[in-house]
């Protein structure tokens, strides 16, 4: 099974942000809205002034935004990228508020969580949008367990440093090269107890629904059969009396 990720040379980036239009474009992001971004901080010691970190969803093990969804329609999947539901997605918002990077948001055409999925509208493994186009090449994707990957290669080669927001616990698998700025972020927000104990309470709803539909169904079948007897035994009421008829104009005609 393949493992794929992201990793990015930040020290490469010029905040050009052709990444994030065409992460636009490619998985109909609303305009105003985007899946990716790039993190500006100032540096004196930069040419241009400033520092740049492109980044995404760190679809990261162990995902704060998975413990928090009460439905089970955000996961980690068995290639690493952390993927959505929308079909299970109730647009409750807890899994936005449980990403310590503040990589989801609530689609508004859709109302249920978007994110970055590696661009897997498409075959998975496949290279993301933000990938193909920039420029000075910065961002690499692939699958980190094929040794003949530029990943792996690129990662056997150089450090691997992870952005982990402060107290998050956070197990980021997207990877930056040397060094990044800012390696620290601020403190993210975790889920409520309320919000994490609507996982039980969305199981006990599923199952009470299931009842219900099952009750729903058994009642239908029953009036279905009630019906039926019914209209038998008023056929053969007709027929009896029909029968009774006729031998009353037989015994007359005699």
């Amino acid at each position: 099974m393949a493992r794929y990720v992201m990793v990015i040379d930040s020290e490469k980036c010029m905040n050009c942000k052709a990444c994030i239009i065409a992460c636009q474009q490619r998985n109909h992001v609303p305009y105003g809205i985007s899946r990716n971004w790039v993190h500006e901080t100032v540096n004196s010691d930069s040419p241009c002034g400033s520092k740049f970190q492109p980044g995404a969803c760190m679809h990261c093990d162990d995902p704060s935004c998975v413990r928090a969804c009460p439905t089970g329609a955000t996961w980690k999947a068995a290639d690493g990228a952390v993927e959505i539901d929308r079909s299970r997605c109730i647009g409750c918002g807890s899994c936005i508020e449980a990403c310590p990077y503040h990589a989801r948001f609530r689609h508004p055409l859709t109302g249920t969580a978007d994110k970055c999925d590696y661009c897997r509208t498409s075959t998975p493994g496949e290279t993301p949008a933000c990938v193909a186009v920039c420029p000075v090449h910065c961002r690499i994707f692939g699958d980190a367990d094929d040794p003949s990957s530029e990943v792996a290669k690129v990662l056997a080669s150089r450090k691997a440093v992870h952005v982990v927001p402060l107290n998050s616990g956070a197990k980021p698998t997207l990877t930056y090269l040397d060094v990044t700025t800012p390696a620290e972020l601020p403190a993210g927000s975790t889920a409520s107890h309320p919000v994490d104990a609507m996982r039980p309470l969305a199981k006990g709803v599923t199952w009470v629904g299931g009842l219900v539909l099952a009750a729903l169904t058994g009642t239908f079948v029953r009036q279905l059969v009630k019906s039926s007897e019914k209209e038998d035994e008023e056929i053969a009421a007709e027929k009896k009396a029909a029968s009774s008829a006729d031998k009353h104009d037989k015994e007359d005609n005699a």
